[in-house]
């Protein structure tokens, strides 16, 4: 189990997971200037781009498992799984006592966004190996940003990143990817697309 968490890198995730939470809180409502594609340009935050951290630093972990483990005794698919859940609510924990502690609905985006990145990063690494889920990631809220916005600044419905703390679409969506990207993770059995293989 300790040499599990080490190929995982857990101490880099609990360390990423929380310093996401309290760096978050402290930068604040820091926007971020992004081109808008459609619409009118919206509210994007730091704290839309920096819930990335944990979700990437999990696919890092995750994506050094080599080989020999998929194909071991243990089903370590369903580990990674559950590794991944675990750091999703210990997020949420987080960003629940900054929300205790500074009654600051930023808390609540952090926590939802972060968990919700764990998903996604859940759902596409057994499908597209961790190199092009990493690329993946990082293109989702770009394109959020650039193209999420209705007429007058609100986001559409299917940009549940861009939302308020108080939307429950969002906190849905965001729920609905977790348990997608876990039930992916675990069952899915066949090897990840390898495009960078043949280059």
């Amino acid at each position: 189990m300790i040499w599990w968490c080490k190929v995982r890198a857990a101490a880099a995730v609990v360390a990423a997971t929380a310093g996401t939470v309290v760096i978050g809180l402290v930068v604040g409502n820091v926007e971020l200037p992004i081109p808008v594609l459609t619409g009118q340009s919206g509210q994007f935050l730091l704290a839309h781009l920096m819930t990335l951290i944990p979700a990437v630093t999990v696919l890092y972990g995750v994506g050094r498992g080599s080989v020999t483990e998929r194909v071991s005794v243990r089903n370590v698919r369903s580990w990674d799984a559950a590794y991944g859940v675990c750091v999703a609510a210990a997020g949420l924990l987080c960003a629940l006592a900054g929300y205790l502690a500074l009654d600051s609905d930023l808390a609540v985006v952090l926590g939802r966004n972060l968990a919700g990145y764990i998903g996604l990063a859940l759902l596409l690494q057994p499908l597209l190996g961790s190199q092009l889920t990493g690329g993946a990631l990082a293109a989702i809220p770009l394109v959020l940003a650039a193209s999420g916005w209705k007429a007058g600044g609100a986001p559409e419905p299917w940009a549940w990143l861009l939302h308020p703390a108080d939307s429950a679409l969002a906190g849905l969506t965001a729920l609905g990817v977790v348990c997608a990207g876990t039930a992916v993770s675990a069952l899915w059995s066949r090897p990840p697309l390898r495009i960078f293989d043949h280059l």
